[in-house]
């Protein structure tokens, strides 16, 4: 059965689809609700699928316009006759700050902001809400929500339909793992919706943060684990980092546990290498070899080089301890763990000859890198603007472990032991940085880092052969 096939099989049927990708629009523009759907992964997968089966794109478009301008209207409308109640409803009762952004957004394009407001994230599902509670025209605001939806809705579903219509003419998919592949895809973007979930829920302004913050205030033996000191200098208990710790330390080790019992690849890593080793898309091996190189030791230092000298000349010897030690507790944890346990590489190529495989010392390295940088520079953002340091963390990370399949040297278990081992460091890297209030990093000259990274990796790349 072929890889079409089987997701017409598993997708709904094209009326279906059509009233899904209604509602989504809907969702995604309805103000509360809008503010926690992950909108954008949604329909593209529901528009992809629609792709897929080919379904006329002028009805996919008509449904995701009525279900905006649905999802305005009734926004607008709550903001109009509900003035008063709208402040006290949930989220935004515990986030008064959205409403805020939003109105700053409001008073600065007037009527305007309904349109523009459509496009820009944070405050998309607000806007509506906010020029009903101005009392807004009417008139012009139905005219500025019908044609924000009409640019809206081919902008966001087109890349998804494009995605469905093309990507089966690029690939040559094994007979059988057409499953494999769906469910993979699905798994992905599952796993990155509940971790943006999450995170938001073990801060401070989450709900498991404060359900965990009662019980603790309730238990003695709890409020000795819950760090006192950290309540009277009204520091947030690093929750998250313990949980993410504690997780990815359970993960890796019955992981690994399984990889010794296994003494060889599993089912799965068979299958995954059979299906990469059969893909045929145009530049994909060169792409991977690509990371290969960037992903290494002399990548890893020409990225972080100037950073470090920076940190060194600005003082700041704490933040450059701890990114150091994580860097360093790295390559030292992966050195280990391929000596103790012996896996061998699915392929060795002869600049790895004499290396093994588990755990994926690119992907954990990646994890740590990224990860860590994601976390330092979350820290100098606003509560509602963190997300993005670490959705960009995982759009950088994934690509390079999954690299390491295009080239065939390591299987899909090793990707997985050495992203469970990279957020162990990192877990411990911001548990030792949390432990006492430290300087800020928000003076950093960033562009001018980046820039040098950047130049220091093409110097790598172009000059020096893999290690």
């Amino acid at each position: 059965m072929s890889l079409t096939e089987t997701l017409l099989q598993l997708a709904p049927s094209p009326q279906m689809l059509l009233l899904i990708v209604g509602a989504i629009a809907l969702l995604e523009s309805l103000a509360l609700v809008g503010l926690l759907l992950p909108g954008v992964v949604l329909i593209t997968a529901a528009a992809s699928l629609a792709g897929h089966q080919d379904m006329a794109v002028s009805a996919l478009l008509l449904a995701a316009f009525i279900g905006a301008v649905l999802g305005d209207g009734i926004s607008f409308g709550l903001g109009y006759t509900q003035r008063e109640r709208v402040t006290r409803l949930w989220p935004l009762s515990r986030h008064p700050e959205w409403l805020a952004r939003g109105a700053r957004f409001f008073q600065r394009y007037g009527s305007l902001s309904v349109f523009f407001g459509r496009f820009v994230g944070p405050v998309r599902p607000v806007i509506p809400l906010i020029a009903g509670m101005l009392h807004m025209s009417p008139r012009a605001f139905l005219w500025a929500n019908l044609a924000s939806a009409a640019l809206w809705a081919p902008a966001y579903v087109l890349p998804g339909y494009l995605l469905g219509q093309t990507w089966q003419q690029l690939l040559t998919v094994p007979a059988g793992l057409e499953t494999l592949l769906v469910t993979l895809a699905i798994v992905v973007v599952g796993l990155a919706v509940v971790f943006s979930w999450l995170r938001h829920q073990v801060s401070r302004a989450g709900r498991l943060y404060r359900l965990l913050a009662r019980a603790a205030r309730r238990s003695p033996l709890l409020r000795r684990a819950w760090l006192k000191r950290s309540w009277r200098n009204g520091r947030e208990v690093p929750l998250g980092n313990w949980l993410l710790l504690i997780f990815s330390l359970g993960g890796l080790s019955g992981l690994t546990i399984a990889v010794i019992r296994q003494r060889g690849p599993f089912p799965i890593d068979l299958q995954v290498h059979a299906l990469f080793d059969t893909l045929v898309v145009p530049l994909l091996p060169e792409a991977g070899q690509l990371l290969a190189r960037i992903g290494d030791m002399l990548g890893i230092l020409a990225l972080v080089l100037p950073w470090g000298i920076w940190l060194l000349a600005r003082r700041h010897l704490a933040a450059f301890t701890h990114i150091a030690a994580g860097l360093g507790g790295i390559a030292l944890l992966n050195t280990l763990g391929k000596a103790l346990i012996g896996r061998p590489r699915p392929d060795t190529p002869d600049y790895l000859t004499g290396s093994l495989a588990y755990p994926s010392a690119h992907a954990s390295s990646a994890v740590v890198l990224y990860g860590l940088a994601a976390a330092f520079v979350a820290q100098e953002l606003p509560q509602h603007r963190r997300f993005w340091a670490y959705w960009l963390a995982i759009a950088l990370t994934l690509p390079m472990a999954l690299s390491r399949l295009v080239v065939g040297v390591h299987w899909l278990t090793d990707l997985l032991g050495g992203g469970l081992l990279g957020l162990v460091v990192c877990a411990l890297v911001r548990l030792a940085w949390q432990r006492q209030p430290r300087r800020s990093l928000a003076l950093c000259p960033w562009q001018a880092l980046t820039a040098a990274s950047l130049v220091l990796l093409a110097a790598r790349v172009a000059w020096l052969p893999p290690i």
